[in-house]
């Protein structure tokens, strides 16, 4: 799966900022495996397209209430969207 191809899966039409990226991780810290945590707070360090940004977003949002399947596929979104 390319990054762009990662990126279109979860296509939203808000534009999320970095800070909202970013608190969002934060809200999400105690439910995300720490090593993907400290990984995607590192990707944070540098600048990112709006669309990266977005991505990451989605796939942080409401990460608490989901399955744990769900939970594991949004971590493989997630790390492929940071080696990208």
């Amino acid at each position: 799966m390319t990054k762009q191809e990662v990126i279109q899966m979860g296509a939203c039409n808000l534009d999320h900022s970095l800070e909202d990226v970013r608190n969002k991780l934060e809200s999400q810290q105690s439910f995300l495996p720490a090593l993907l945590f400290a990984d995607v707070q590192r990707f944070l360090q540098d600048e990112q397209p709006q669309a990266v940004l977005n991505e990451l977003f989605h796939l942080l949002k409401k990460y608490d209430l989901v399955s744990r399947e769900e939970q594991e596929e949004r971590n493989e979104g997630l790390q492929r969207l940071i080696k990208l």
